[in-house]
């Protein structure tokens, strides 16, 4: 018995909602009935001021014929108005979707230059340094002294004309080094040698090329 109450209840409320919305609809069409019904009279009157100016009675009267068959017409377009359903409500578009962005693969042989070093590198001293030294010592260490003191002056000379050999060729051996550091699209860092300058600053792009790397 309360779940055919409660229903009851609810179909009287709808009913109750769908007459209000109906007579409110009728009653806005009244109201632009009676404006429209007002505009109409008030260009009626005004034509009919007009028509007194005319020069004869027939235009006179033509004048009034005229502005009552435009002042019937308007009256009639009024309630014709008022007659025509209320257009119906157009619903709102849905939306487009958002486009989900693609994620772009990532590169494990890209990267980008984050610094670039200049270094001397110096050269290892070799066995032609050390004899040529060592000869060149020696052969100062005898011009030194006599005897057991010249022996001693020459092998003096030999050793100290080897290390003095020594870093001379290291000295000549030296050359510059350039260091690029990268840092790879998969935040792997590594490090690349060169013997001359690549041609390379912080910010180029740059992917592997065998043992080495290329401006990409």
């Amino acid at each position: 018995m309360k779940m055919q109450t409660l229903a009851l209840a609810c179909a009287l409320a709808l009913a109750s909602l769908a007459f209000g919305a109906t007579a409110q609809t009728a009653s806005s069409a009244k109201v632009q009935y009676t404006a429209d019904s007002k505009a109409a009279k008030a260009r009626y009157d005004s034509d009919l001021k007009l028509c007194v100016d005319e020069t004869s009675s027939s235009a006179r009267l033509q004048c009034r014929r005229d502005a009552k068959t435009e002042y019937d017409k308007a009256l009639a377009e009024a309630k014709a108005r008022m007659a025509a359903p209320a257009p119906a409500a157009v619903p709102a578009a849905a939306p487009a979707p958002t486009p989900t962005p693609v994620s772009q693969p990532i590169c494990p042989d890209c990267g980008k230059v984050v610094s670039v070093s200049v270094t001397e590198k110096q050269g290892e001293g070799g066995a032609i340094g050390l004899i040529g030294g060592g000869a060149a010592g020696a052969l100062l260490g005898q011009q030194v002294g006599q005897g057991a003191g010249k022996d001693l002056a020459t092998i003096a000379g030999a050793i100290g004309g080897a290390y003095a050999g020594k870093k001379i060729e290291e000295k000549v051996r030296s050359h510059k080094v350039w260091t690029v550091h990268v840092q790879y699209d998969d935040g792997y860092r590594r490090s690349f040698e060169f013997s001359q300058d690549p041609g390379l600053v912080v910010g180029d792009k740059v992917r592997n090329a065998g043992d080495s790397i290329v401006r990409d």
